[in-house]
């Protein structure tokens, strides 16, 4: 009992997060079945909104602006490397 009381307490936000986005799905769904097309994308943003927080926690980067902007900067010199390597030739899109 206490290991599943500290899980709990440990995931709290994931577990908001990961409810948060079953009700906005299941409401997506109920408000495009009724034709309430602006509900539905309302409720489509805050579905995404909790995704983005969702994988946000699970990957430790906190809202600050200094760890979103570190996320972004690796990001992006990521990309730059992998894309340095790749042969002349590679068909882009």
């Amino acid at each position: 009992m206490a290991t599943i009381t500290t899980s709990l307490i440990v995931m709290r936000w994931e577990l908001l997060s990961a409810i948060m986005m079953f009700f906005a799905s299941t409401l997506k769904i109920k408000f495009r079945q009724s034709s309430h097309h602006v509900m539905a994308f309302m409720c489509g943003g805050i579905g995404l909104g909790m995704s983005c927080w969702f994988v946000m926690g699970l990957l430790g980067i906190s809202l600050s602006m200094e760890n979103v902007h570190h996320f972004m900067l690796v990001t992006k010199d990521t990309f730059i490397q992998v894309m340095s390597q790749t042969p002349p030739d590679w068909p882009m899109p």
